[in-house]
């Protein structure tokens, strides 16, 4: 358990947070959200202890055990993966190098045996004698092969790091669980693995995620940072989005039909109390739902920029033909006698481990790179908007403002027809005047989506665009493209987000591609059956 006590957090004569007073319960999973820069990692490194509060306390008990997902993939390079995941109970850790030092004395003594015995004792208690075992149930139930626990971490890849840390962090049974963007690197099979563990999990996770998906499977309450406030709300993320969207409806028309606005809302709280669900987390989750009231579901003021996608004109018949497309980088071979072609309709999620083989066939489709064999035509009706997964080329060494950089692609050059499309973009008042070279790679996905939306295409090409991104702007770009009533060609590693786009699923392979027409949930039970 975790008490929040009167809170508050001052950076510079401005607060990030202010009377902050929670209480995080074990059993309980809490999601915490927030704006791109509201202060969620703040928010993590206080309640570990990492940063001093400006006024009041967080109070954990003596006996509880926090561990928090380490972020320096580099801090462990001389180790061994055993060594940095056993690190993850520093007690545990600890006693066994002491006790491995003791027996490599060459003039044991009297003391030396008594001080083993006493370390021998409380390594059993910590469950010492499993180590092991435990760590390699761990790495093998994230993906990577038991062997791998004898290596050096210097010779693991980015992504191998990724999974040790997040061993690391949930080895030796902790009583308190911290965990920020741990599904970040994280293909799907490891994902479900780490729903699995976390609701079965029965201490405290706080945890930051991006994750949509993630969120709504694990989490029995979300906590929002709001303009300096951080307020609990019971629920999963769905319900939270929808309900504060529900609340914002309702206070705009306080006096119109309030009465039926409650109804509906109380009809809403039920239908999510009545969802059913294997884990213990959603169990207690129902049960907290059935106890809720109006008065204490959320109202954010959380702002959620425009995405919207308008076609000059519809495609016809003839979208996209694909024959033999094959590209070899580096010595790599990453395109191998690709296949397919787009029909009317087709919103398409190409899928995978091999990120660089989407990226590639985008590239060559939108002709920034020449196949080593293979042809693919579009068809004469098709008029194409593409989202690169690398924009520095958009904004290194480009020192123009927001709005002259926006006026390079609109057709109306008017500064009010301008301000007016950037405002709903979220970039108001003197923020079109800033340099787009200094954006944060928030800003600067929304200006690439902005540039987008302004050519009328008819076929959308995305890769990766909810990247660095907050949740307020992935909702909107998930519902824009929803919308849209043309063809997608889209990368994500958003699970909600390819579950609500796409149609269609197409994984490349080395060894070929897997096509399938339906939703994503339909192909990742088609992949679970051929295993």
């Amino acid at each position: 358990m975790i008490i929040v006590s009167n809170v508050s957090l001052n950076f510079n004569g401005t607060n990030l947070f202010s009377d902050v007073n929670l209480k995080f319960i074990s059993g309980n999973c809490y999601g915490v959200i927030g704006a791109n820069g509201a202060g969620k990692s703040t928010f993590l490194k206080i309640l570990c202890g990492e940063l001093e509060t400006s006024t009041g306390e967080v109070i954990i008990p003596d006996d509880e055990r926090m561990s928090v997902l380490k972020q320096d993939h580099y801090a462990y390079e001389e180790y061994t993966v055993l060594d940095t995941i056993i690190m993850g109970n520093k007690k545990l850790y600890d006693i066994m190098k002491e006790k491995d030092a003791i027996y490599e004395k060459p003039d044991f003594s009297d003391e030396d045996g008594l001080r083993v015995a006493e370390l021998e004792g409380e390594f059993a208690e910590l469950d010492g004698w499993e180590a092991e075992s435990n760590a390699s149930r761990l790495i093998q139930g994230l993906g990577l092969p038991e062997s791998l626990l004898y290596e050096k971490m210097s010779s693991l890849t980015g992504k191998e790091k990724v999974k040790i840390l997040l061993a690391q962090a949930l080895f030796g049974n902790p009583e308190i669980l911290l965990l920020d963007e741990p599904t970040n690197h994280l293909d799907i099979a490891s994902i479900n693995w780490l729903e699995d563990f976390l609701l079965d999990y029965e201490g405290t996770v706080i945890v930051v995620s991006h994750d949509r998906h993630f969120l709504n499977t694990v989490c029995t309450h979300i906590v929002d940072i709001d303009y300096t406030k951080i307020k609990m709300y019971v629920g999963n993320y769905e319900f939270w989005y929808e309900s504060s969207q529900m609340m914002q409806a309702m206070l705009k028309q306080q006096n119109k039909k309030a009465e039926e606005r409650a109804k509906e809302l109380q009809t809403f709280i039920a239908r999510f109390s009545a969802n059913k669900s294997k884990s213990k987390q959603a169990t207690s989750r129902r049960k907290l739902l059935d106890k809720l009231t109006i008065e204490e579901m959320p109202a954010s003021s959380r702002r959620y920029p425009f995405v919207g996608f308008q076609m000059d004109r519809e495609v016809g018949k003839d979208i996209l033909t694909v024959e033999g497309l094959t590209k070899t980088i580096d010595g790599v071979k990453v395109l191998d006698n690709v296949s397919f072609t787009v029909n009317r309709g087709d919103k398409i999620a190409f899928v995978g481990e091999n990120e660089i083989a989407n990226t590639t066939l985008f590239k060559i489709l939108m002709e920034e790179m020449e196949p080593d064999a293979g042809t693919f035509k579009w068809g004469v009706s098709t008029s194409r908007s593409y989202f690169p997964n690398d924009n520095s080329a958009y904004f290194d060494g480009c020192d123009l403002t927001i709005l002259d950089w926006m006026r390079q692609y609109s057709k109306d050059q008017t500064e009010t027809y301008l301000r007016g499309f950037m405002g709903r973009m979220l970039f108001s008042g003197e923020d079109i005047f800033k340099p787009v070279n200094v954006l944060s790679g928030g800003e600067k996905v929304r200006c690439m989506l902005s540039r987008m939306m302004m050519f009328g295409s008819n076929v959308l090409i995305l890769d990766q665009p909810t990247n660095h991104l907050d949740l307020e702007s992935i909702t909107a770009v998930n519902k824009g493209l929803m919308e849209f009533k043309s063809n997608i060609l889209f990368t994500s590693h958003d699970h909600e987000f390819i579950e609500t786009v796409a149609n269609r699923i197409i994984e490349l392979n080395p060894d070929g591609i897997i096509d399938r027409i339906g939703t994503y949930e339909e192909y990742l039970e088609f992949k679970a059956n051929q295993a």
